[in-house]
């Protein structure tokens, strides 16, 4: 099972949206019907205009466009960097990122 803080994104610019202020967001692994129209090697590249498409698909609560276009680029980073490691199989995590 996945631990679900391995998902959250604290946001070093935090997103102010009205009166409210989004301080982190939490991404869910997307399903292949959330990849539609994404080409999978621009999200492993980390390319700003396929984590934009695909974050607000994925993110609670719910970030824009937008939002993500006004993001600070090192939290569209730690967010691409997240998305990026939903693809790979677990066997391949456990390879690149050994356990401490």
């Amino acid at each position: 099972m996945t631990d679900t803080t391995d998902n959250v994104v604290v946001l070093d610019q935090p997103i102010v949206r009205g009166e409210t202020t989004i301080e982190q967001i939490t991404l869910r692994k997307p399903n292949a019907g959330e990849l539609r129209g994404i080409t999978l090697s621009d999200l492993l590249q980390l390319d700003v205009n396929a984590i934009v498409r695909v974050t607000p698909r994925i993110s609670s609560p719910t970030l824009t466009e937008a939002e993500l276009r006004a993001m600070d680029p090192a939290d569209l980073v730690d967010v691409g960097g997240k998305i990026a490691g939903f693809l790979l199989k677990k066997s391949d995590k456990a390879a690149l990122f050994p356990a401490k």
